[in-house]
């Protein structure tokens, strides 16, 4: 093949893969869904991925019958999307190949862009749905700030394993000082580590993570008189969970992530607020006790002068609650109002630090279909997450350079924004 590649260039794109691998840190603590690209091809692309199923139980005993407590089960699903398609091209003269570590350097510099764009869709998934929202007065920089995360949760139930966190340079390195001391003394690995490295680690449960850069979450300015209703079955606090719903084209799925809310004003209300409402109560999301503690939300869209988008549905169970409701009931309303106050979480600009279990957070590998007899040199390889890198070469006679280009295709979903959450200081 005229466009082939040289043994070298194969050499240079397995150690650029290998290197792709490791720079791939968000990516390998999430879960991976593979797909069959030719069915996502016929679906647009989306796949519908199962939440899990949350179950009531009942008192019982034999020889008395349990007839009328049966219960229907509601299969809650959220789509996910090959949505991502980055691409790196450049192009080489014949005169710039005499220098071989100009396309060595030009690889690993693709490599790195692709693998931060991975790593950024990864953290944007988190940081901008993430519904478990723990914010400190303080700058970072103690035990304590982790240590709410793994609290809030614990009460509501999120399984107690793979668990991490990413975090900003300066709030990861606060959180390091404070394992330094001024009182340490060397021989301790944990502190030595801490001192030499600004290294951390594990931290109350979660396997934390530095990130050169971080989303940042500007300070709410929707004011202190915001209200909502939660008062009765029809309030804006009884949202009903339902796997589908009758459209003219028949029957479709319902994406229960979110949920559009009545408010009194939205005036300068911005994605990405997190707010809680007065006497709404979080509660274990399988024993449905109140933690005591009021839950927290997030905005996803702002949609009109009295209607946001917010995840999660505030689901009370009030009144005559459906089966759904109480399945997946996830407040406590202690106090019903017409006119519940609202309260901003995000009072000052911040980085956002984000947390969060591994399955809540998935990546779905994509492929392209590249023809290998085209005339156009193709290598490709599979990371262990199963995200895919293409490499093309294409030789212009007429110009004399040499084209070349590095592409990935995959997506990135939060299926349970309560599983996720972020971590903001100085507030």
């Amino acid at each position: 093949m005229a466009n082939s590649f040289s043994k070298e260039e194969r050499v240079a794109f397995e150690d650029l893969l290998e290197g792709f691998q490791d720079a791939l840190v968000l990516s390998r603590n999430v879960s991976v869904y593979n797909t069959d690209q030719t069915m996502m091809e016929r679906a647009n692309n989306t796949i519908w991925r199962p939440q899990p199923y949350i179950a009531q139980s009942i008192s019982s005993t034999p020889g008395n019958s349990i007839a009328g407590s049966y219960q229907a089960m509601t299969q809650l699903s959220v789509p996910a999307t090959l949505g991502y398609s980055k691409t790196v091209p450049w192009e080489m003269t014949s005169l710039d190949l005499r220098d071989a570590l100009q396309e060595g350097r030009l690889g690993e510099s693709a490599k790195q862009k692709l693998a931060s764009d991975i790593n950024i869709a990864i953290m944007n998934a988190a940081a901008g749905l993430g519904s478990l929202v723990v914010p400190i007065a303080a700058a970072a920089g103690d035990y304590d700030d982790v240590a709410l995360c793994d609290s809030i949760m614990n009460e509501q139930g999120v399984p107690d394993y793979d668990r991490f966190m990413a975090l900003s340079s300066r709030d990861y390195n606060g959180l390091a000082g404070n394992l330094v001391g001024s009182a340490r003394s060397f021989g301790n690995a944990k502190s030595d580590k801490a001192y030499e490295r600004s290294y951390v680690g594990m931290v109350a449960g979660f396997e934390t993570y530095k990130m050169d850069y971080a989303n940042r979450l500007a300070a709410a300015a929707g004011g202190a008189s915001i209200t909502i209703d939660t008062n009765g079955s029809n309030s804006q606090a009884n949202y009903t969970p339902q796997a589908t719903s009758t459209s003219v084209g028949g029957q479709i799925n319902v994406d229960n992530r979110f949920q559009t809310v009545t408010v009194s004003s939205t005036t300068n209300v911005a994605a990405g607020d997190a707010f809680t409402i007065a006497e709404v109560y979080a509660v274990h999301h399988i024993t449905k006790q109140s933690t005591g503690q009021l839950k927290t939300f997030r905005v996803v869209s702002v949609d009109s002068a009295t209607t946001m988008t917010i995840t999660p549905p505030i689901i009370g169970a009030q009144g005559s609650a459906t089966d759904a409701q109480l399945q997946y009931k996830n407040v406590e309303v202690a106090i019903a109002a017409d006119a519940a106050a609202i309260t901003f979480l995000n009072v000052n600009a911040s980085q956002v630090n984000v947390f969060w279990q591994k399955d809540s957070l998935e990546i779905l590998p994509g492929r392209y279909a590249v023809p290998a007899d085209a005339g156009v040199a193709v290598m490709r390889a599979t990371t262990d997450q199963g995200v895919e890198l293409v490499m093309q070469k294409f030789y212009d006679i007429d110009s004399m350079t040499i084209k070349y280009r590095l592409d990935t295709l995959f997506g990135v979903v939060n299926k349970n924004p309560e599983m996720s959450g972020i971590l903001l200081f100085n507030q």
